[in-house]
């Protein structure tokens, strides 16, 4: 069950991935962001007083830190998924979201992977060097657009599924609420400070896609909290975090994106290599 839970919130996720990324196309990311957070924060609020749940400050304390943590990793996410190509963008943010909590469960858990969780290490770094054979690479200095701000969203979601994963299963859902009511009151704060109101919109074309990414999104998150409270932690993220198959793939469908012969290695290995480490988990 955890398992099944844990590649339906990596669908979900991926779904969620690629419309925020093309909002972010069509308008400004951080009215994306904002109101993708504020949909998932009320459909969450809407459907919370049926599952129930009893939070402790704690709770509370690790879901606020959850927030601020992912509405980050979130917001560069889909910077480089509106700059960059998707195909390459999304999974170098799997990788190191997958290989972050594998690093915590060894260094502060004594797990103990197997040789197939290291090859999965070793293959998400080779990943990262060959995708930074993209379009432009040869012309320019540097990786390609969207890369570095892939590399910190893998950090953010990596420190997202270790933070959400020190709240009580007796909490049910209430943590996850916290943490979408701190990520919109950073949010709304730092876009009135920095920018004033426009920073707080969005275009009309672009309503639906923004709406319907909040809500994809809080449901996945709702997904993980379930998995990862009946399964092992780096079991549960890893899995989750093989959601660049679904944002591939749609790209590759609706924007028919195409990468070159090394970039695709880079995915297939990043890929690969998130699915050596659920495996050897």
């Amino acid at each position: 069950m955890p398992l099944a839970l844990a590649l339906m919130t990596a669908i979900v996720y991926g779904a969620s991935d690629f419309l925020g990324g093309l909002a972010g196309r069509r308008t400004a990311i951080f009215g994306v962001v904002i109101w993708a957070q504020v949909t998932g924060m009320l459909a969450l609020a809407f459907v919370l007083p049926m599952l129930g749940g009893h939070a402790v400050a704690s709770d509370l304390w690790w879901g606020a830190l959850c927030g601020i943590g992912g509405v980050a990793a979130i917001g560069m996410l889909y910077r480089g998924l509106a700059i960059g190509t998707m195909g390459i963008v999304s999974p170098i943010s799997a990788v190191l979201g997958a290989s972050i909590p594998l690093i915590y469960g060894v260094v502060l858990r004594a797990e103990r992977p197997t040789w197939l969780a290291y090859s999965g290490i070793a293959a998400a770094l080779a990943a990262v060097i060959c995708v930074g054979g993209g379009p432009g690479s040869s012309r320019s200095r540097g990786w390609p657009p969207g890369i570095v701000e892939g590399l910190l969203a893998g950090v953010g979601f990596g420190a997202y599924f270790i933070l959400l994963a020190q709240t009580r299963t007796a909490a049910g859902l209430i943590p996850l609420l916290a943490a979408r009511v701190a990520s919109v009151i950073l949010l709304v704060a730092a876009g009135l400070a920095f920018g004033g109101p426009r920073n707080l919109r969005v275009t009309r074309a672009t309503v639906v896609l923004v709406a319907g990414c909040g809500v994809l999104d809080i449901t996945a998150n709702v997904l993980y909290v379930i998995a990862v409270h009946t399964g092992p932690l780096a079991l549960v993220a890893v899995l989750s975090s093989l959601y660049p198959a679904a944002t591939v793939a749609l790209a590759a469908i609706v924007l028919h994106e195409r990468l070159r012969p090394l970039q695709w290695a880079g995915v297939a290995l990043a890929l690969g290599g998130a699915a050596a480490i659920a495996g050897g988990s």
